[in-house]
């Protein structure tokens, strides 16, 4: 391999690369830490965690669509203080990157996490505003601009970690809520999260999904995603972290060269447990061959 940089700068956040994991995909990486080293990754996203324990959403809780996949988990989760305590020091031990993932059913719980993140090893904080399978809290959030603003405001006052804001796909203008979330402080945005969908088992007449609606990820969301994160890359001065159905590294440069500085790997985890690595060095050999020298040169090189 040649010496191009393939660091990036995310929310104040130096990684070593541009990939990263998606939450809600990678557990707390203990079962992917048995492929490879968890800190070969530009940063880990852990799965989502909520202020309390939460069960989640009754099962089945995903199921297989054409180029895709359903899921409805709801945010299970043993609570922010059990990974505190239990999940990060294992991560940080490994050498990992720790971006932890947040939702709230209130404002004040939100705050509430930032205040316990706050003080632990975790690079940032990742906002959940957007996850379409839950009935309270996340998504309410992420639809509104007004929410937005506010809920990303009071988060960067409670605590000093950087944060970067989780947008839904499930909204009218996405640029809107990405410049709400730019205005309340956030360091970074991520996009998009799944898109709200279902399906149904013609013999039951019954949804598959327990929870009937569920977020649909995959390459089947591919084109929608890559189509917000360029819209949304020209309107704000922040980074973007781009995800949606990204399987490989020719997935990961098409967001790059759509302005995304950084890309999460979420259902490809499913699929090959050794896609993120796998992306990293692809990356790097996309640069070599078309003359790059570093992965910063290449965000946002459309032509």
């Amino acid at each position: 391999m040649s010496s191009v940089d393939m660091s990036v700068n995310i929310a104040g956040i130096r990684l070593k690369n541009p990939v990263m994991t998606a939450s809600g995909t990678f557990g707390f990486g203990e079962e992917y830490g048995e492929y490879y080293d968890l800190n070969r990754l530009g940063a880990v996203v852990v799965k989502g965690l909520t202020l309390r324990p939460r069960k989640g959403n009754p099962p089945p809780r995903t199921c297989e669509t054409p180029a895709g996949m359903l899921n409805s988990v709801g945010l299970q989760n043993p609570g922010v203080d059990f990974f505190l305590e239990k999940e990060l020091p294992r991560l940080l031990d490994r050498g990992a990157c720790v971006i932890a993932n947040i939702s709230g059913a209130s404002v004040d719980e939100y705050c509430l996490m930032m205040e316990k993140l706050s003080k632990s090893g975790v690079a940032a904080v990742e906002l959940n505003l957007s996850c379409p399978n839950v009935k309270e809290g996340g998504i309410a959030f992420g639809l509104k601009p007004d929410l937005v603003y506010e809920v990303t405001r009071r988060v960067k006052e409670c605590g000093q970690k950087p944060v970067i804001v989780k947008l839904s796909p499930n909204v009218t203008d996405i640029v809107e809520i990405a410049l709400a979330a730019a205005e309340g402080g956030g360091d970074a945005v991520s996009l998009i999260n799944t898109l709200l969908a279902m399906d149904i088992d013609v013999w039951s007449r019954r949804p598959v999904l327990g929870n009937t609606y569920g977020g649909l990820s995959g390459p089947a969301v591919k084109p929608v995603a890559l189509r917000m994160v360029h819209q949304v890359a020209g309107a704000v001065d922040i980074p973007v972290i781009g995800m949606g159905g990204i399987l490989d590294w020719y997935d990961a440069v098409q967001f790059i060269l759509a302005g995304a500085k950084a890309v999460a790997v979420g259902t490809a985890n499913f699929v090959n447990p050794l896609a993120p690595v796998e992306i990293i060095e692809g990356i790097e050999r996309y640069l070599v061959k078309q003359g790059f020298t570093s992965v910063e040169d290449m965000v946002g090189a459309l032509v």
